[in-house]
């Protein structure tokens, strides 16, 4: 049984880091593409960052190029998302989710694209 837990959400001031943790239990992440969303309030679930099982091959939705980093520890089973110079905008409930991939160059940036979710992690950016 997949299972994700996210972890190192909390609240920051803007302009500081936070680094979020994902662990994955019950598959070989290193065969699994995996991603984060993040849900505002009143707003949908989007993606902020995919990447491939091999790590190659990263995608970064625009707002948060040059501030956030994803990456993963296949041997850790786990998968990390650093984010720096936070603003405000960044306030919302952050989600890993994880897919089988055959490929190791492909990723996923569709919510629909991804079958296993963690329950979320709060980001609050204060202004």
């Amino acid at each position: 049984q997949v299972q994700l837990v996210e972890s190192g959400g909390g609240l920051v001031q803007a302009g500081g880091s936070l680094t979020l943790a994902c662990a994955a239990s019950g598959f070989a992440a290193g065969s699994y593409v995996m991603a984060w969303f993040r849900q505002a309030p009143g707003k949908e679930r989007v993606v902020v960052a995919s990447i491939s099982w091999s790590g190659d091959l990263r995608y970064y939705t625009d707002s948060v190029k040059g501030r956030f980093t994803i990456s993963r520890s296949n041997a850790k089973n786990t998968l990390f998302l650093q984010m720096k110079r936070l603003e405000p905008e960044d306030t919302a409930v952050y989600y890993c989710a994880a897919e089988r991939s055959y490929s190791s160059l492909i990723y996923y940036t569709k919510e629909t694209d991804f079958n296993s979710w963690g329950q979320g992690t709060q980001v609050t950016v204060s202004s």
